[in-house]
């Protein structure tokens, strides 16, 4: 081959090249919208998804079976002092809990939902506190010192309860009061003070943690200390193949329609397409909204000003960039205000905007 063919080929490519990322640069604008995202019914799919049938199961009793010979080393490791972190693809669930009935039965356990939204966590210490007081009052031959004292779990100090949890109350070392916690990532779950209760509880002498986690970025919810000396974290990866049943029936489905809370999921699914300035834009308008229920929406010269103030754009240009992808994607609409001016709104109910700030936060 000629040298003068190889440049031209080269050259050709190169071009080709450039012109392909100079044609995929010129469509910025995303055409989804929310009207575009055909749902179903959410009860037709949950019965949909109820119906599938399990595949490989004679492979998964397998598998199901090489984790029970697996069980006494995992109570070894929480008289050791670690807790127990389980991850893998499927539900961890029947696994945790069978662990806890075949193996954990000469102590308390306690199991938390952390998959639901309602969790609260004072309440889950002081049950904790109040299952190791039954137990250390049951494993004593006398009970007399101890119904004199006062019931740790009545206290309104979270610090009392701790203490008693870390104290040198019960007899034996090996005396603990196991926490099963499934998702310990879950929603419920996620923010900072409840995981920081958590790891304090988990640092307690006489507390135990078992728990499972499902989301990609879950180890960010913790830092070095938590990791290594709060939960003192012994991972296990244990992929079950099982389906999420139990975990899903308390989330709204993608693909259904139902309600605020769907609309809220499908509004975060297209703010995703655009970018993170973007996303931030429509964060400063509905935050006004939720502070100003009463107002008919928020002028553009107020939102360019926090917008501005936020170093979120540079120009009325740019923000009206961001404005014309919101109302191209149905997210913000537009009405007239009682002096005239024109202003934004986001046209969902409160409930659903309050899911979907939830859901752009994250």
């Amino acid at each position: 081959m000629d040298i003068n063919d190889v440049e031209d080929e080269d050259f050709g490519f190169s071009r080709n090249y450039f012109l392909a990322k100079e044609s995929g640069t010129s469509a910025k604008k995303s055409g989804h919208k929310l009207s575009d995202i055909d749902l179903v019914p959410e009860e037709e799919l949950r019965a949909a998804a109820m119906d599938l049938q399990p595949k490989h199961e004679k492979e998964v009793k397998a598998l199901m079976d090489s984790y029970r010979s697996l069980y006494q080393d995992w109570l070894f490791e929480l008289r050791c002092g670690f807790g127990l972190l389980m991850y893998g693809f499927g539900s961890k669930k029947a696994l945790t809990e069978d662990f806890a009935s075949t193996t954990l039965t000469e102590y308390s356990v306690l199991v938390v939902n952390g998959y639901l939204q309602s969790v609260n966590i004072k309440q889950v210490i002081a049950a904790v506190a109040e299952l190791l007081w039954d137990q250390i009052k049951s494993s004593r031959k006398t009970t007399e010192s101890l119904s004199k004292a006062q019931l740790p779990y009545n206290s309104k100090s979270t610090d009392e309860i701790f203490a008693f949890l870390d104290g040198s109350l019960a007899e034996e070392n090996d005396s603990f009061v196991c926490v099963l916690i499934h998702n310990i990532d879950g929603p419920g779950l996620r923010d900072t003070d409840t995981q920081q209760f958590l790891a304090r509880m988990a640092a307690c002498s006489h507390v135990r943690i078992v728990a499972s986690i499902d989301h990609v970025n879950a180890s960010l919810l913790w830092d070095k200390k938590m990791v290594h000396t709060q939960f003192n974290w012994c991972c296990h990866h244990v992929p079950t193949f099982a389906p999420y049943k139990v975990e899903t029936t308390f989330h709204p489905l993608i693909l259904a329609h139902s309600g605020s809370g769907q609309t809220a999921k499908t509004a975060a699914i297209v703010l995703q397409s655009l970018t993170p300035n973007a996303q931030s834009v429509f964060k400063v308008l509905v935050e006004y909204q939720l502070a100003h229920p009463d107002e008919e929406g928020m002028t553009v010269n107020d939102l360019y000003a926090i917008c501005r103030e936020r170093f979120l754009v540079s120009s009325q240009v740019t923000l009206n960039s961001h404005l014309t992808e919101f109302k191209d994607h149905e997210l913000v609409k537009t009405r007239k205000h009682s002096d005239g001016q024109d202003c934004l709104y986001v046209p969902l109910a409160t409930e659903a905007i309050e899911k979907l700030l939830m859901e752009i936060s994250q």
